[in-house]
């Protein structure tokens, strides 16, 4: 691990105790929150992305609010979900932001977690899907979009308009696609990932329960990927991330909200999708112990980046104490290194 950034799922509400009322607070505390990550030296600010529900949706306003108020800090998601966008103009959109944030983005895609809606995407105008959860969908938009991102000339152009010939998007971003990450929720998935040159996100949960520590399985997930990223001929520096609850306590706040039913954190197994799947433990403990198992997180030491699921409802307040305390007590030890000492790098393979 070298690197660590805040993940937010962007909740709001009229929710008692919740300092986050409305869209329009979440939207500036995000803003907020990553200006201040900026500072402490935090190497990436990620949002979610849900659709129909009260959380974060559209990302990319609010990245290239965060990109234009901030300095270092990388600006991304975790994830889009494919099902719900239109590949063309997402293409055109991360081209626009990748520009305004001069490179500093990490944008992750995937078919998308569970929705609230049934068939949401379908009111987006997006049908014709065979799977009912869609995943075909968006395996055949994802592919557009790479193409798109790519400078692939896509369409015929208008003679009373232009000169005969075929048209690519615009504006582009050289490297964008270096840029673009999957989110893999699986060994295989992490494989065909892999295959396509793209960098690894991994979330606080797989769609697979063998009875292996979550850790384990994920450790396992991350050597598929680099092996297919490799035996595929791909010659580059992929990054990879994971995904954790961590809580360094140190304050009787954080005991209060986090530290009896932290401190007793397990794997749990449960069933998404219809998936018999594994969900990852919650870290809270004070930063020695916290290092100390998080050491022992194979996952986390195989991994270039750590996203921190923050309580976002908490106020960026709170959070920045969260992430200012995990960089200071704990990240150290786990070879972390600030924003100021630049881009996080992935690893040969």
């Amino acid at each position: 691990m070298r690197a660590f950034g805040f993940l937010s799922f962007g909740h709001y509400g009229p929710v008692p105790g919740s300092r986050v009322r409305s869209a329009r607070d979440m939207l500036l505390q995000t803003i907020e929150l990553a200006e201040g990550a900026d500072e402490i030296g935090v190497n990436g600010a990620y949002v979610r992305v849900h659709h129909f529900a009260r959380q974060a949706a559209s990302p990319v306003p609010l990245l290239t609010a965060m990109a234009a108020r901030t300095k270092r800090i990388e600006v991304g998601t975790g994830v889009i979900d494919m099902r719900y966008e239109n590949p063309l103009y997402l293409a055109e959109e991360l081209a626009a932001l990748d520009h305004i944030a001069d490179g500093r983005i990490a944008i992750g895609i995937s078919r998308g977690s569970p929705e609230t809606a049934l068939r949401g995407y379908e009111a987006f105008g997006y049908t014709g899907s065979e799977d009912p959860r869609g995943a075909d969908l968006a395996r055949d938009k994802f592919d557009l979009f790479l193409r798109a991102i790519d400078g692939e000339a896509l369409v015929d152009s208008d003679p009373a308009m232009a000169p005969p010939g075929r048209l690519a998007i615009e504006p582009r971003s050289a490297g964008l696609r270096d840029r673009i990450w999957w989110g893999a929720g699986s060994r295989a998935t992490a494989e065909d990932t892999g295959r396509r040159g793209l960098n690894l996100m991994s979330s606080t949960l797989l769609t697979e329960a063998t009875g292996e520590p979550f850790h384990v399985l994920q450790r396992q997930q991350i050597e598929r990927y680099r092996e297919a990223y490799r035996e595929a001929g791909h010659t580059g520096s992929p990054r990879v991330s994971v995904s954790r609850s961590v809580f360094p306590i140190v304050s009787a706040e954080d005991e209060m909200y986090f530290g009896i039913r932290g401190r007793d954190g397990q794997d749990q197994i449960g069933v998404i999708d219809g998936i018999r799947s594994t969900f990852g433990k919650t870290y809270a403990d004070t930063p020695d112990r916290l290092i100390e198992q998080l050491r022992a997180d194979e996952a986390v030491m195989a991994a270039d980046t750590l996203m921190l699921t923050i309580p976002n409802q908490l106020g960026p307040e709170y959070n920045l104490h969260v992430l200012q305390a995990f960089a200071e007590q704990v990240a150290p030890a786990l070879g972390w290194k600030p924003n100021t000492e630049g881009p996080v790098e992935g690893d040969p393979v």
